[in-house]
């Protein structure tokens, strides 16, 4: 597995394929309906609810872009669960000097999520984890400097 690729676990791509449905489906038909009322209204030139709902509109479109390219573009994973670090991978980490230990899950770029313990793969953090092991240490620079950590469990 490529470190630096696009990954998608088996359950962002069901959330991401229920959520194109919605926007194309209800979502689509109320802009359209929004759409219609504001035009009934009149003058369209001083019309702020026909611009607020094509403003709308267009935010709409672009998400429905935005999912279909992720859904086409990305590899799905379900990862882990080996000794390597890789996409999908729980791991246990300890900062150099703390006593703290902290779990997180290296994910593609679209799940990241830090108040989840989701990290990217293209994060400094993920890509110091990647393909190392139990027992490993890693370096990587942050604004403040560098942060070292010791890899405690792999899963």
């Amino acid at each position: 597995m490529k470190q630096s690729g696009d990954y998608i676990t088996e359950e962002k791509k069901k959330a991401l394929e229920k959520e194109l449905k919605e926007l194309k489906g209800p979502k689509r038909k109320e802009i359209l309906e929004n759409l219609e009322y504001a035009k009934s209204l009149g003058d369209l030139s001083e019309n702020a609810e026909y611009h607020q709902t094509r403003e709308d509109q267009g935010k709409l479109e672009e998400r429905i872009k935005r999912i279909e390219k992720i859904l086409q573009d990305s590899q799905v994973v379900s990862g882990g669960g080996g000794e390597e670090i890789e996409i999908g991978s729980k791991v246990i980490v300890k900062k150099n000097g703390e006593n703290e230990e902290k779990t997180y899950q290296i994910v593609g770029s679209e799940e990241a999520d830090m108040s989840l313990g989701k990290i990217s793969n293209r994060s400094p953090f993920g890509e110091a984890l990647f393909g190392k092991k139990k027992g490993d240490s890693v370096t990587f620079k942050t604004p403040n400097g560098e942060v070292n950590y010791k890899i405690i469990n792999v899963s």
